[in-house]
């Protein structure tokens, strides 16, 4: 290479460095701080969309109120809710979920049944109920076949025989037609 192209290669790579210099000095930033800023952008970027959400419901709002006014509807406030209703208000407190069940009073030291239960206390009527209710299992034996069950075989065909079914007013070579 010639000394002038070596000298504005240098050139080059001076005013690159340069320019590039500060965000060149500046250390990368630590994990922490970029989970921070990361969170950050996310926070806001999930306030920007709830804010867009507020309005568009806001405006099916107003629309709704609107046309109520114009076909004079009724317009009764919402009941207010103070707890659970439905099948949750049947549901027992969740205090007790995921303790341990006591071991059953009866069990044999050393047996499954004196262990006490590992998993979550099951929280709705519906969940004790199933908890309570024996598997049925066609496949297991613990419950009867199925009603569209095949109750026996179908018979298998005599040797030589054709395997459609033989009316009355149809000629024996009507394949052959």
């Amino acid at each position: 290479m010639s000394a002038t192209t070596q000298a504005l290669r240098r050139l080059a790579l001076a005013a690159g460095l340069a320019l590039a210099g500060p965000a060149w000095a500046v250390p990368p930033p630590s994990p922490a701080a970029a989970a921070a800023a990361k969170k950050a952008q996310a926070d806001a970027k999930a306030a920007m969309e709830k804010e867009a959400l507020n309005a568009a419901m806001e405006r099916i709002a107003v629309y709704w109120r609107q046309r109520a006014a114009q076909e004079n509807w009724t317009i009764k406030p919402p009941p207010p809710v103070t707890g659970p209703t439905g099948i949750a208000a049947s549901d027992p407190p969740a205090a007790s979920a995921g303790v341990p069940a006591p071991a059953p009073a009866g069990a044999a030291p050393g047996t499954a049944g004196a262990a006490p239960a590992t998993a979550a206390a099951p929280l709705s009527a519906r969940a004790l109920h199933a908890a309570n209710v024996p598997v049925k299992s066609e496949k297991l034996g613990t419950a009867r076949p199925s009603e569209d069950v095949k109750q026996r075989p179908t018979p298998t065909l005599p040797a030589g025989a054709a395997p459609t079914v033989n009316k009355k007013g149809v000629p024996d070579d009507a394949p052959k037609q």
